[in-house]
């Protein structure tokens, strides 16, 4: 109740401090027509502008209305049919995500990683902490595709990778969600990863499976099996909350994303560095020419632009302008 009311104050706390800024531009340029001073009105006007961006942005911030979209996220990566060349772009996806999350002041945990033979990541879960992390990142569930020139290609040839992106909610104490220990499968593994007195030497990583789903989770960040245990069980009841989320998104006739092979013609989004460079949006359509940008955690754009598809709605003008 306590979050919820901070939530309904601050919102209400900036609807008033628009309304008076509002109040002080016009007041100001009351005055200086008066006075018929022409740089004073030229402030004031400025400052109208200055005051329709934040208004956008509250716009777009009033689209995270979701049962779950207020709270922190967990986020896995898994790549594709394609050896080192996908494991390589879904370490380029783990990356692009964690900037974007540092950008927005948002913490991130390293849960799980596995490494790749040669190079990259076969898979990898974050946990991304921060005010709506889930209600932004859940419009990025999906399978990427990338076309570059590979850099483990000795000819220079053109390859395309996929990899997949799952999003779920943090689980509070607000939400129940029941598993019969009978349903899932418990396996307990040595931990991977680089150096330290621990890895590698105890069996320590946790690996949960859901049976009748076959969901799987799994921890090895932690020193203690009974730490990386008691994660897992979080994030299988979370996932578990994300399907009936779904669920309720399809009886509407919502997306947030789609789950499907990691292959062709299952793509939400293409990244193209060769022979042009341009990200595209599938579902929405919205594009960029600047992939490295994307790369970088550039990913506001798409995001506002899904989050309006997802709700039905045309494109707010703050959508318009962050593209």
């Amino acid at each position: 109740m306590m979050r919820e009311r901070q939530k309904l104050d601050a919102e209400i706390t900036a609807v008033r401090k628009l309304q008076g800024e509002l109040d002080d531009a016009k007041g100001l340029i009351d005055l200086a027509a008066a006075e018929n001073d022409a740089a004073m009105v030229a402030d004031g006007e400025a400052s109208i502008v200055a005051l329709l961006k934040e208004v956008d942005a509250l716009k777009l911030q009033s689209m995270l209305s979701g049962e779950a979209d207020g709270n922190d996220t967990y986020l896995e990566i898994h790549a594709g049919a394609g050896g080192t060349e996908s494991q390589d772009w879904a370490e380029m996806l783990l990356r692009m995500y964690t900037r974007w999350a540092e950008k927005r002041g948002f913490k991130v945990d390293y849960l799980e990683e596995s490494e790749g033979e040669a190079a990259g990541i076969k898979s990898a879960t974050i946990l991304v902490k921060g005010e709506n992390a889930y209600g932004w990142l859940k419009t990025e569930a999906g399978v990427h595709r990338l076309v570059r020139i590979s850099p483990f290609d000795a000819n220079a040839r053109r390859h395309t990778s996929f990899s997949s992106v799952t999003v779920y909610p943090v689980i509070d104490q607000t939400i129940t969600v029941d598993v019969d220990e009978k349903d899932v499968r418990i396996d307990v593994y040595r931990s991977s990863g680089a150096g330290g007195q621990h890895v590698n030497k105890t069996e320590s990583a946790v690996r949960i499976t859901h049976l009748p789903t076959n969901i799987v989770v799994s921890s090895q960040t932690q020193r203690s099996q009974f730490q990386n245990r008691a994660i897992c069980w979080e994030m299988l009841r979370s996932r578990l909350y994300e399907i009936e989320l779904k669920k309720k998104q399809d009886e509407t006739g919502a997306f947030v994303g789609e789950k499907s092979d990691i292959g062709w013609g299952h793509q939400i989004r293409s990244y193209v560095l060769q022979p042009y460079q341009m990200v595209k949006d599938l579902r929405t359509g919205i594009e960029s020419r600047l992939p490295q940008d994307v790369l970088d955690g550039d990913l506001d754009p798409f995001m506002a632009a899904a989050l309006a598809a997802a709700l039905g709605g045309k494109k707010t003008e703050a959508v318009e302008d962050l593209e």
